[in-house]
């Protein structure tokens, strides 16, 4: 029977729970068997009084008496011992099970994390596919060899039929290599031809690629000739006679409308009833928050909890704030940009090392 890491954590939590409810009740029946060895002292103490005012009648009460209150001596001896061992046990147990408790949370915490950027990874490993085959597209590589209006105007049709099937991205260049956009899916949403993008980082990187079979993918930016929309940008090269080793004509570069695609992935994680105030991240390798449950931060925030560089793992911090993060593993021959999902929750319990790295 499999178990699920929320059964998981309310099993060890319902363990916790039982180990206090047996603490107390020890601390109960002690309380209740000290107390009755303290009326035995009493009655013990009052008929060594009687027994002395007996005289010689009463000695033999006497030696009676004086043995109650050894035994009620030895039971409270005992249980006190019994207190302090059992409780001791009782606690020993609360702490195993807490300890229990975390370790299975933050390994459910980590395996959100891992979900979130794998899902990520796998929806991008399609955008890098998708540029390399558009690039060999004829009417791409004709007006990256002979840019004049009319192999433009044909390229931004075929550009424009992609974009009515593929909704996730907002637009498609071709961009010759002086760094001019020569043609576009959208040209009558987004006006971008003869504008220069010479001087964007994915471009000056994808003029640089040795074969039609690379491309460039570049962290999510703002891009103002989109309407400052958040993108994730994949460029490759245009080739001579659509060839992986042809002459370089041109760049492809596809836009990926990030915000809506990542806000879906970072909402759609499974949080339990009690992990729903959990901030569900995703983060650069500069830590730069790119996409958050909450809508908060993006592209402007940085979290200040550093993984340093290990792979996966959760740290419970001093103000007792649980941060569970795991490294991109990349996806077939997208290898990933650095990133980590990442889930903050705060208020987890009592603060502790960081546990569970790899």
């Amino acid at each position: 029977m499999s178990t699920t890491g929320n059964e998981a954590v309310a099993s060890l939590d319902g363990i916790l729970e039982r180990s206090n409810a047996a603490k107390d009740l020890t601390e109960q029946k002690v309380g209740e068997i000290r107390a009755i060895t303290k009326r035995m002292k009493i009655l013990a103490l009052n008929a060594l009084i009687e027994a002395a005012r007996a005289g010689d009648a009463g000695r033999g009460f006497a030696v009676v008496s004086q043995e109650v209150r050894g035994i009620s001596d030895e039971v409270d001896a005992l249980a006190r011992g019994l207190d302090a061992e059992l409780g001791g046990e009782i606690e020993r147990l609360a702490h195993l099970a807490r300890v229990m408790a975390e370790t299975a949370h933050g390994a459910r915490m980590v395996d959100l994390a891992l979900n979130a950027v794998e899902l990520i990874d796998r929806n991008l490993y399609e955008r890098s596919c998708d540029v390399r085959w558009w690039a060999t597209d004829a009417a791409v590589v004709a007006a990256a060899a002979t840019p004049d209006a009319a192999t433009c105007d044909h390229a931004g049709g075929r550009l424009a039929i992609i974009l009515r099937a593929y909704t996730v991205y907002l637009d498609l260049w071709l961009i010759d290599p002086t760094g001019r956009v020569i043609s576009s899916g959208r040209g009558d949403r987004f006006p971008v031809a003869g504008q220069s993008v010479a001087e964007r980082p994915w471009f000056r990187t994808a003029l640089s690629l040795r074969s039609g079979d690379d491309f460039h993918a570049e962290d999510v930016a703002v891009e103002p000739l989109l309407g400052g929309a958040q993108v994730a940008t994949f460029a490759t090269t245009v080739r001579e006679g659509g060839s992986p080793h042809g002459r370089a004509l041109g760049i492809l570069a596809v836009h990926f409308d990030w915000e809506p695609q990542a806000r879906t992935i970072v909402e759609s994680v499974r949080l339990g009833d009690h992990e729903g105030d959990a901030r569900v991240l995703l983060i650069d390798r500069s830590r730069r928050v790119i996409a958050a449950s909450d809508g908060r931060g993006i592209l402007t925030e940085r979290l200040a909890y550093d993984p340093k560089g290990r792979d996966s793992g959760y740290e419970t911090l001093p103000d007792g704030t649980l941060v569970a993060f795991h490294a991109t593993p990349g996806y077939e021959t997208y290898a990933g940009l650095g990133w980590y999902g990442v889930i903050v929750e705060a208020g987890r319990g009592a603060p502790g090392p960081g546990r569970g790295s790899r």
